[in-house]
Protein backbone atom coordinates (compact mmCIF):
# COMPACT_ATOMS: atom_id res chain seq x y z
CA UNK A 1 0.00 0.00 0.00
CA UNK A 2 1.22 4.15 -0.99
CA UNK A 3 2.11 5.51 2.01
CA UNK A 4 0.43 8.99 2.59
CA UNK A 5 2.62 10.59 5.73
CA UNK A 6 5.80 11.69 5.24
CA UNK A 7 6.63 10.31 8.75
CA UNK A 8 6.58 6.77 7.86
CA UNK A 9 8.05 6.81 5.22
CA UNK A 10 11.69 6.38 4.58
CA UNK A 11 13.64 8.68 2.23
CA UNK A 12 14.30 5.99 -0.19
CA UNK A 13 10.37 5.62 -0.51
CA UNK A 14 9.90 9.17 -0.57
CA UNK A 15 12.44 9.91 -3.27
CA UNK A 16 10.80 7.05 -5.81
CA UNK A 17 8.00 9.28 -5.13
CA UNK A 18 9.59 12.63 -6.70
CA UNK A 19 9.25 12.29 -10.22
CA UNK A 20 5.70 12.36 -10.00
CA UNK A 21 5.83 15.47 -8.93
CA UNK A 22 3.77 14.74 -5.39
CA UNK A 23 1.73 17.47 -3.58
CA UNK A 24 2.93 18.48 -0.11
CA UNK A 25 0.47 19.29 2.32
CA UNK A 26 1.75 21.30 5.05
CA UNK A 27 -0.45 21.02 8.04
CA UNK A 28 -0.59 23.34 10.49
CA UNK A 29 -2.43 23.82 13.99
CA UNK A 30 -2.35 25.75 17.47
CA UNK A 31 -1.92 24.50 21.07
CA UNK A 32 -4.17 26.54 22.97
CA UNK A 33 -7.50 26.25 24.97
CA UNK A 34 -10.79 25.18 23.24
CA UNK A 35 -12.90 26.35 26.01
CA UNK A 36 -13.17 23.99 29.25
CA UNK A 37 -14.91 20.79 27.65
CA UNK A 38 -12.55 20.46 24.50
CA UNK A 39 -8.96 18.83 24.83
CA UNK A 40 -6.12 22.16 23.94
CA UNK A 41 -4.37 20.15 20.58
CA UNK A 42 -6.07 21.66 18.26
CA UNK A 43 -3.95 20.46 15.90
CA UNK A 44 -4.72 16.77 16.28
CA UNK A 45 -7.80 17.36 13.86
CA UNK A 46 -5.39 19.06 11.44
CA UNK A 47 -3.57 16.23 11.23
CA UNK A 48 -6.18 13.93 10.99
CA UNK A 49 -8.27 15.97 8.19
CA UNK A 50 -4.58 15.98 6.53
CA UNK A 51 -3.79 12.22 6.49
CA UNK A 52 -7.31 12.04 5.17
CA UNK A 53 -7.13 14.41 2.58
CA UNK A 54 -3.77 12.92 1.68
CA UNK A 55 -5.37 9.42 1.29
CA UNK A 56 -8.17 10.16 -0.93
CA UNK A 57 -5.73 12.67 -3.08
CA UNK A 58 -2.37 10.83 -3.67
CA UNK A 59 -1.18 13.55 -1.66
CA UNK A 60 1.97 13.41 0.60
CA UNK A 61 1.30 14.97 4.30
CA UNK A 62 3.95 16.48 6.38
CA UNK A 63 4.64 16.22 9.93
CA UNK A 64 1.63 18.75 11.52
CA UNK A 65 3.09 21.82 13.27
CA UNK A 66 1.43 21.65 16.67
CA UNK A 67 1.99 25.35 17.46
CA UNK A 68 0.67 28.90 16.15
CA UNK A 69 -0.07 32.44 16.98
CA UNK A 70 -2.62 32.50 19.45
CA UNK A 71 -0.72 35.27 21.56
CA UNK A 72 -4.45 36.19 23.01
CA UNK A 73 -4.52 32.46 24.67
CA UNK A 74 -1.29 32.92 26.46
CA UNK A 75 -2.86 34.24 30.08
CA UNK A 76 -4.94 30.69 29.96
CA UNK A 77 -2.76 27.88 31.15
CA UNK A 78 -1.24 25.11 29.13
CA UNK A 79 -0.77 26.76 25.32
CA UNK A 80 2.11 27.21 23.77
CA UNK A 81 2.40 30.22 20.89
CA UNK A 82 5.10 31.16 18.90
CA UNK A 83 6.20 34.78 18.63
CA UNK A 84 4.97 35.76 15.13
CA UNK A 85 8.76 36.30 13.05
CA UNK A 86 9.17 32.58 14.73
CA UNK A 87 6.09 31.03 13.41
CA UNK A 88 6.62 32.97 10.09
CA UNK A 89 10.22 31.45 9.97
CA UNK A 90 8.79 28.22 10.30
CA UNK A 91 6.64 28.41 7.59
CA UNK A 92 9.42 29.34 5.29
CA UNK A 93 11.93 26.51 6.34
CA UNK A 94 9.37 24.53 5.80
CA UNK A 95 8.11 25.48 3.01
CA UNK A 96 11.71 25.86 1.51
CA UNK A 97 12.73 22.19 2.79
CA UNK A 98 11.03 21.19 -0.33
CA UNK A 99 11.36 23.75 -2.95
CA UNK A 100 15.17 22.63 -2.69
CA UNK A 101 14.36 19.57 -3.84
CA UNK A 102 12.25 20.58 -6.61
CA UNK A 103 8.99 20.49 -5.02
CA UNK A 104 6.96 22.80 -6.12
CA UNK A 105 3.15 21.17 -5.22
CA UNK A 106 3.11 22.54 -1.87
CA UNK A 107 -0.50 23.32 0.05
CA UNK A 108 -0.56 24.55 3.81
CA UNK A 109 -3.65 23.03 5.33
CA UNK A 110 -3.61 25.80 8.42
CA UNK A 111 -6.18 24.46 11.00
CA UNK A 112 -5.81 27.78 13.30
CA UNK A 113 -7.31 31.02 11.86
CA UNK A 114 -5.59 33.67 13.10
CA UNK A 115 -2.22 31.96 11.84
CA UNK A 116 -3.48 33.31 8.26
CA UNK A 117 -2.13 36.54 8.18
CA UNK A 118 1.50 35.44 8.86
CA UNK A 119 0.96 32.51 6.66
CA UNK A 120 0.24 35.22 3.43
CA UNK A 121 3.16 36.99 4.33
CA UNK A 122 5.43 34.07 4.36
CA UNK A 123 4.52 32.84 1.03
CA UNK A 124 4.92 36.10 -0.23
CA UNK A 125 8.19 36.26 0.47
CA UNK A 126 8.59 33.13 -1.02
CA UNK A 127 7.24 33.88 -3.98
CA UNK A 128 9.28 37.06 -4.31
CA UNK A 129 12.70 35.24 -3.59
CA UNK A 130 11.73 31.51 -4.77
CA UNK A 131 9.42 32.31 -7.75
CA UNK A 132 6.88 29.51 -6.79
CA UNK A 133 3.36 30.41 -5.54
CA UNK A 134 2.22 28.29 -2.29
CA UNK A 135 -1.25 27.86 -1.44
CA UNK A 136 -2.82 27.91 1.93
CA UNK A 137 -6.27 26.86 2.63
CA UNK A 138 -7.99 28.24 6.06
CA UNK A 139 -9.78 24.65 6.98
CA UNK A 140 -12.23 26.03 9.27
CA UNK A 141 -13.12 29.23 6.88
CA UNK A 142 -13.93 26.83 4.46
CA UNK A 143 -17.32 25.33 5.71
CA UNK A 144 -20.09 26.88 3.26
CA UNK A 145 -23.06 28.57 4.20
CA UNK A 146 -24.91 25.82 2.64
CA UNK A 147 -23.43 23.37 4.83
CA UNK A 148 -23.60 25.51 8.33
CA UNK A 149 -27.29 26.21 7.79
CA UNK A 150 -28.18 22.59 6.77
CA UNK A 151 -26.44 21.35 10.20
CA UNK A 152 -27.41 24.04 12.38
CA UNK A 153 -31.02 25.49 11.02
CA UNK A 154 -31.48 29.23 12.42
CA UNK A 155 -29.25 28.45 15.20
CA UNK A 156 -26.19 29.01 13.01
CA UNK A 157 -24.87 32.54 14.82
CA UNK A 158 -25.31 30.90 17.83
CA UNK A 159 -23.14 27.74 17.39
CA UNK A 160 -20.63 29.38 15.35
CA UNK A 161 -17.98 30.56 17.59
CA UNK A 162 -13.95 29.58 19.58
CA UNK A 163 -15.00 26.60 22.28
CA UNK A 164 -18.15 25.89 19.80
CA UNK A 165 -18.81 25.18 16.59
CA UNK A 166 -17.04 23.58 14.60
CA UNK A 167 -14.55 21.94 16.47
CA UNK A 168 -16.27 20.88 19.43
CA UNK A 169 -18.67 18.59 16.91
CA UNK A 170 -15.49 17.87 15.09
CA UNK A 171 -13.75 16.39 18.19
CA UNK A 172 -16.76 14.35 18.83
CA UNK A 173 -16.10 12.43 15.64
CA UNK A 174 -12.53 11.99 15.77
CA UNK A 175 -11.53 11.84 19.39
CA UNK A 176 -14.61 11.66 21.07
CA UNK A 177 -12.66 9.87 24.40
CA UNK A 178 -10.87 13.19 25.06
CA UNK A 179 -14.00 15.28 25.06
CA UNK A 180 -15.09 16.07 28.87
CA UNK A 181 -18.90 17.28 28.09
CA UNK A 182 -19.43 17.32 31.62
CA UNK A 183 -16.94 20.53 31.80
CA UNK A 184 -18.96 22.45 28.98
CA UNK A 185 -20.69 26.16 29.45
CA UNK A 186 -22.45 28.82 27.72
CA UNK A 187 -20.00 31.42 25.87
CA UNK A 188 -20.89 34.44 27.30
CA UNK A 189 -19.22 37.82 27.13
CA UNK A 190 -17.91 40.45 29.39
CA UNK A 191 -17.91 43.78 28.53
CA UNK A 192 -14.57 45.61 28.09
CA UNK A 193 -14.11 49.46 28.59
CA UNK A 194 -17.52 49.66 29.90
CA UNK A 195 -18.77 48.04 25.82
CA UNK A 196 -19.64 44.81 24.19
CA UNK A 197 -16.94 43.10 22.99
CA UNK A 198 -16.55 41.05 19.38
CA UNK A 199 -13.83 38.53 20.26
CA UNK A 200 -10.26 39.55 21.33
CA UNK A 201 -10.15 42.20 18.67
CA UNK A 202 -12.69 44.44 18.80
CA UNK A 203 -15.26 46.54 21.15
CA UNK A 204 -18.47 47.81 19.88
CA UNK A 205 -19.22 51.58 20.41
CA UNK A 206 -22.42 53.11 18.73
CA UNK A 207 -22.88 49.88 16.55
CA UNK A 208 -19.77 50.44 15.50
CA UNK A 209 -16.37 48.12 15.62
CA UNK A 210 -13.45 49.81 17.40
CA UNK A 211 -10.31 47.33 17.56
CA UNK A 212 -8.87 47.30 20.99
CA UNK A 213 -6.52 44.13 21.97
CA UNK A 214 -7.97 41.72 24.35
CA UNK A 215 -7.07 38.88 26.15
CA UNK A 216 -9.37 35.89 25.66
CA UNK A 217 -9.61 35.61 29.30
CA UNK A 218 -11.22 39.54 29.63
CA UNK A 219 -13.87 38.50 27.00
CA UNK A 220 -15.02 35.05 28.66
CA UNK A 221 -13.09 33.45 32.03
CA UNK A 222 -13.42 30.02 30.21
CA UNK A 223 -11.90 31.33 26.59
CA UNK A 224 -15.24 30.77 25.40
CA UNK A 225 -15.16 33.43 22.50
CA UNK A 226 -19.27 32.61 21.19
CA UNK A 227 -20.38 29.08 20.24
CA UNK A 228 -22.82 26.98 22.05
CA UNK A 229 -21.17 23.24 22.35
CA UNK A 230 -24.59 21.80 23.32
CA UNK A 231 -25.55 22.22 19.62
CA UNK A 232 -22.71 19.71 18.87
CA UNK A 233 -22.48 16.14 17.63
CA UNK A 234 -20.39 13.49 15.92
CA UNK A 235 -23.31 13.32 13.46
CA UNK A 236 -22.34 16.90 12.24
CA UNK A 237 -19.10 16.62 12.86
CA UNK A 238 -18.89 13.57 10.53
CA UNK A 239 -20.53 16.04 7.87
CA UNK A 240 -17.87 18.81 8.40
CA UNK A 241 -14.51 16.86 8.07
CA UNK A 242 -16.02 14.66 4.85
CA UNK A 243 -16.86 18.08 3.46
CA UNK A 244 -13.20 19.87 4.13
CA UNK A 245 -11.88 16.38 3.25
CA UNK A 246 -13.56 16.04 -0.11
CA UNK A 247 -12.78 19.97 -0.90
CA UNK A 248 -9.75 20.17 -0.28
CA UNK A 249 -8.64 16.89 -2.16
CA UNK A 250 -10.55 18.25 -5.32
CA UNK A 251 -8.11 21.63 -5.06
CA UNK A 252 -4.98 19.11 -4.85
CA UNK A 253 -6.31 17.56 -7.92
CA UNK A 254 -6.77 21.01 -9.66
CA UNK A 255 -3.24 22.15 -8.34
CA UNK A 256 -1.67 19.32 -9.88
CA UNK A 257 -2.87 20.90 -13.29
CA UNK A 258 -1.15 23.76 -12.81
CA UNK A 259 2.35 25.00 -13.06
CA UNK A 260 2.99 26.58 -9.62
CA UNK A 261 5.59 29.58 -10.57
CA UNK A 262 2.86 30.52 -13.30
CA UNK A 263 -0.96 31.26 -12.54
CA UNK A 264 -2.11 31.49 -16.53
CA UNK A 265 -0.12 28.32 -17.38
CA UNK A 266 -1.22 24.61 -16.89
CA UNK A 267 1.49 21.80 -17.02
CA UNK A 268 2.10 19.63 -20.20
CA UNK A 269 1.23 17.00 -18.42
CA UNK A 270 -2.54 18.19 -17.98
CA UNK A 271 -2.58 19.66 -20.95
Amino acid sequence: MQKNALKDMTFAEFRERLPEKPVMLLPFGSQEEQGPHAPMGDFMLTEAIALKVAELSGAVAAPTIPFGYADFFKTIPGGIQLRPSTFSAVVEDMVNAFLDHGIEHILILNGHTTNASLIDQAVRRIRAERGVSVASINLWQSIPDTLWKDLYGPAVAEARGHGGEPLTSVYMHLFPDLLRMDLRKPAGRAKAFGLPTGGVNTVQFEGMPVHVPLNCHEVNADGMLGGDPELASAENGQRIVEHLVGFCSRFVDHMRAWDMRSPSHQTQKAM
